[in-house]
């Protein structure tokens, strides 16, 4: 595996849109955290109400929380640059050459699913490191509460590399399939935000709770992980929104991981070159 990556470093190394897409989410993971303490600090600590909805979003009892929810919204910069890696691949020939220089069809996907790994565990130190420079310059004290977001960042920073890589075997052509990842993504949060108002429905007419089943959805599940800390504000609407069944979208989050995975896989060792 080593070798096969280090064939894939030197594809990518030298690729304009590795190195921008790359810069934009370094810079992006810092800034948009940026926005969010700034606009806490000098926002909404400062409306008449403050004292009711203001909190610390970046003190250390939150900042591994937070850190990883803003930055959750840029995780499409990763996933979309694999999938144009991918997709290249097919445009200019060259997975047909390295499967005629030796390599086996699995040998070459499962480079890819690497590629995905690496990419989303890279994702997930920096925010560790971004949420630790927030913490220390937050003044609190240094603690690991809520780090197991971090893990829930890395699973939903994986499962879009996985998506990305499994539209790039079902559509092969740079352009196109880029124009489904987006149409999807917000198609999916379409159909998602619809199933989270028929869940209230259902909770405040019948009294049952099924979650929010907006969360249930492939891309929305890892999502659904990932939720702002909580505040005053979102403890207030508790009582009208659906509970958080953390335990079913986690399961939910791994079951679709494994059939982005087996689907991919399956697509691209048994198609056409």
């Amino acid at each position: 595996m080593k070798e096969l990556l280090a064939i894939e470093w030197l594809k990518v190394k030298k690729y304009t849109a590795f190195k921008v897409l790359a810069i934009c989410f370094i810079i992006g993971v810092i800034a948009t955290n940026y926005i969010v303490y700034s606009f806490n600090k000098n926002v909404v600590s400062n409306v008449p109400a403050g004292g009711l909805i203001s909190f610390s979003p970046y003190s250390f009892d939150s900042t591994w929380q937070t850190t990883s929810y803003v930055t959750g919204f840029i995780l499409l910069l990763p996933s979309l640059l694999l999938l144009m890696l991918f997709t290249n691949e097919y445009s200019y020939k060259t997975h047909r050459q390295n499967i005629i220089d030796g390599w086996s069809r699995q040998q070459f996907i499962d480079v890819k699913f690497m590629m995905g790994f690496i990419f989303a565990l890279i994702a997930t130190v920096m925010v560790a490191l971004t949420a630790l420079l927030f913490g220390l310059g937050s003044g609190t004290s240094f603690s690991i509460k809520g780090i197991e977001y971090l893990g829930y960042f890395f699973m939903k920073a994986f499962s879009y590399n996985l998506i990305a890589i499994l539209i790039s075997v079902l559509i092969k052509r740079t352009g196109f399939a880029t124009g489904v990842f987006f149409i999807y993504l917000g198609a999916e949060n379409i159909i998602s935000q619809m199933l989270d108002v028929l869940s209230m429905k259902i909770k405040s007419e019948s009294g049952t709770d099924i979650g929010s089943i907006g969360d249930y959805l492939p891309m929305n599940a890892a999502d659904g992980l990932l939720g702002f800390p909580n505040n005053s504000l979102k403890t207030m609407s508790k009582s009208i929104m659906p509970t958080d069944y953390t335990w079913i979208v986690f399961a939910l989050a791994i079951a679709y991981m494994f059939l982005f995975y087996f689907w991919a896989k399956r697509k691209f060792v048994q198609s056409d070159l």
